[in-house]
């Protein structure tokens, strides 16, 4: 009798598991929102650290009294398989002019990325002057974890890598969205990245919503607009923009270069 119990649960939970697999859809083309938050208080402490100059040191102090310590900002990505678009939209908290007006709190990037030939194209936004860049799709060489999180009602998993040679990233992807893209230009693992952090830049980028739908032509244009150059090129005009920005020259190098 105990046997027949037991097989009859067993019947109803294979058939439980069942037909919640078959309600589960992995969508291949949709939309996804994301907040990026940029710890200003900590970015801009490191600025001033080390620093003699009393004028620095004020500055922060007026900044933390005055200013929120959040900054976050919005975008979406439009995908369609093997294509997407990483696209800024408007900064839930605005920018502030004049000082502290540090270009890793800011959205710079416009990115197209063509996942089967392996190209992007990114419009940067340097300080109201644009630039094309095409170049092959950035190549990440990630550690996946058995850590998990949910993010945006999607089951995540934790990959890490280096980029850039030091830079300690900390991403979330779910094979439920079973495209190989992410927020910015990180992608690479075997689902669609939902978060990303950057500790020891004090940034994040996070999915606050996915809409599965179909995406339009529109929303997965190629930008254009700009004037075109290599990475070479865009070193020459961010070394020259920040010839004599001080401390926050690398600061802004590497928010462009990202």
């Amino acid at each position: 009798m105990k046997a027949k119990i037991l097989f009859t649960l067993t019947i109803q939970l294979i058939l439980l598991f069942s037909a919640h697999a078959q309600n589960v859809r992995f969508p291949f083309n949709g939309v996804i929102e994301y907040d990026k938050t940029v710890n200003m208080y900590a970015l801009i402490k490191k600025l001033t650290t080390g620093s003699n100059d009393v004028f620095y040191t004020q500055a922060y102090e007026s900044y933390v009294k005055n200013q929120p310590q959040f900054r976050t900002s919005k975008s979406t990505l439009s995908f369609s398989k093997d294509k997407m678009l990483f696209s800024p939209l408007e900064d839930a908290t605005p920018a502030r002019s004049g000082f502290f007006d540090l270009a890793q709190s800011k959205q710079v990037n416009s990115i197209y990325t063509d996942l089967s030939s392996k190209t992007a194209v990114t419009q940067k936004n340097i300080y109201e002057e644009l630039f094309i860049l095409k170049d092959s799709v950035r190549k990440i060489n990630w550690k996946i974890t058995t850590e998990t999180r949910e993010i945006a009602g999607y089951q995540c998993r934790r990959a890490n890598a280096l980029i850039m040679d030091s830079i300690y990233v900390v991403a979330f992807y779910t094979d439920q969205i079973p495209v190989s893209g992410g927020p910015e230009s990180f992608n690479g693992l075997p689902g669609m990245i939902l978060g990303v952090a950057l500790p020891h830049e004090n940034v994040t980028w996070f999915a606050t919503k996915v809409t599965d739908r179909a995406v339009t032509p529109k929303e997965l244009y190629i930008p254009v607009k700009g004037k075109p150059v290599d990475k070479k090129g865009l070193m020459d005009v961010l070394s020259r923009a920040f010839k004599n920005w001080g401390n926050e020259k690398q600061s802004n190098l590497k928010a462009f270069t990202l």
